[in-house]
């Protein structure tokens, strides 16, 4: 049970930092607002949201890649990707955002990428 409840929560984790991805991809301002970063970047570098996409869209492949190619590895792929909502965390925590998205968003994606991760290895 706790392995199928791990799974449910990698296969959430997966497609929605796919969606997500998709929406910095396409450059949704409403999307980044809700990042928690208190100043979004000058028109000219909103590109930048686009390098955040693809780095989305990829890491929530690669999660469900290995669901597929190497299931006994998903957990230290999934407890490896939490690294990054902690890295967001802290990046916008560093920068004076809001605190809330900071830990509201990433920390709690963080926390239950961490619990999927454990649940995988039980």
């Amino acid at each position: 049970m706790a392995h199928t409840i791990g799974l449910a929560i990698t296969w959430i984790a997966c497609i929605g930092i796919i969606g997500i991805g998709i929406a910095y991809w396409l450059r949704n301002e409403k999307n980044a607002e809700g990042f928690g970063l208190p100043v979004l970047p000058a028109p000219e570098a909103r590109g930048w949201w686009q390098v955040k996409g693809i780095r989305d869209i990829a890491s929530g492949l690669v999660g469900i890649v290995m669901i597929f190619a190497e299931p006994d590895a998903v957990a230290w792929v999934i407890l490896v990707e939490a690294l990054i909502p902690i890295g967001d965390m802290t990046l916008i925590l560093g920068n004076h955002g809001r605190k809330s998205a900071a830990y509201g968003i990433h920390g709690v994606t963080a926390a239950f990428m961490v619990l999927a991760a454990i649940l995988l290895l039980v």
